[in-house]
């Protein structure tokens, strides 16, 4: 991540994927089973359309004998997960501008900065906005999708352009998720480190991004981001092990939550609950 404001305390898209577009993603690429540390260029567009669901197959009929007790498993089915939208959690508007592209590959950043209670996660959003935009001059915050402690997801930038970077590498084709607090000092929780793996499958299947691209933002510029403890869960291979499962077990249906209900979701999170 960018370095962070010297006061760094916290204060419309097709999200689900059909199982056609899933197989498609599998069989295509062959998946192998901060501030201060990071940031990276936004704006907000659609998502590209989502292809319908296949016809269904014609069943098989049904036959007597020991087979037709034997079911084989179940159909596989999509993990459900829920994207705090901008409203929510009170996104500014995005500044018009940037660069369109279209991710090809999987960057983990650290926000740089402690987070202590996750009460503070929606309020430091909204501040790395703020400092994105009116410090640094970008046209929104820097990132792509946010990870709360608890393993919530944010909408951020719009996927279709590229992220924003104080340091040195190009952020073309980079899809950024960006983990509140500083893991060179934080512990990283389970629950964070599901909500990254349901972040990235979900751009996978999307984008059809092979996970072997799955890197942290030190492989690609001088920087300790995303810290120490969360960056062993890329060495371990643990992070990709959890998305490759996600995505055998039939993907991830990200369904945008917004409006009323999405904010007092928001305002239940700062009050601690």
């Amino acid at each position: 991540m960018d370095p962070p404001p010297p006061t760094a305390r916290s204060d419309e898209h097709p999200f689900s994927v059909s199982r056609r577009q899933l197989f498609q993603v599998v069989g295509g690429v062959g998946f192998a089973g901060a501030l201060g540390g990071c940031a990276t260029k936004t704006t907000a567009s659609p998502l590209p359309a989502q292809p319908g669901p296949s016809s269904p197959a014609t069943p098989p009929a049904v036959s007597s004998g020991p087979a037709a007790n034997n079911p084989g498993p179940p159909a596989s089915r999509a993990t459900a997960a829920q994207l705090l939208c901008r409203d929510a959690w009170g996104a500014r508007a995005a500044r018009p501008g940037g660069k369109p592209h279209t991710p090809n590959r999987l960057t983990l950043h650290h926000a740089g900065v402690v987070l202590g209670a996750n009460s503070n996660a929606p309020g430091r959003f909204r501040q790395d906005q703020r400092y994105h935009q009116d410090q640094l001059g970008w046209i929104d915050i820097a990132y792509h999708l946010g990870i709360d402690r608890d393993g919530n997801i944010y909408q951020l930038r719009d996927p279709g352009i590229e992220g924003d970077t104080a340091t040195d590498y190009d952020t073309t084709g980079h899809f950024l998720v960006i983990c509140e607090g500083d893991f060179n000092e934080e512990t990283v929780s389970p629950a964070q480190v599901r909500g990254i793996a349901t972040a990235f499958a979900w751009a996978a299947q999307t984008y059809r991004i092979a996970t072997g691209t799955l890197k942290g933002h030190r492989d690609f510029a001088e920087t300790s981001c995303p810290g120490t403890n969360l960056y062993a869960q890329l060495t371990s291979g643990e992070l990709r092990t959890q998305i490759d499962s996600l995505l055998a077990a039939g993907g991830v249906d990200l369904q945008p939550f917004c409006g009323p209900e999405a904010v007092a979701r928001v305002r239940a999170i700062e009050a601690g609950n």
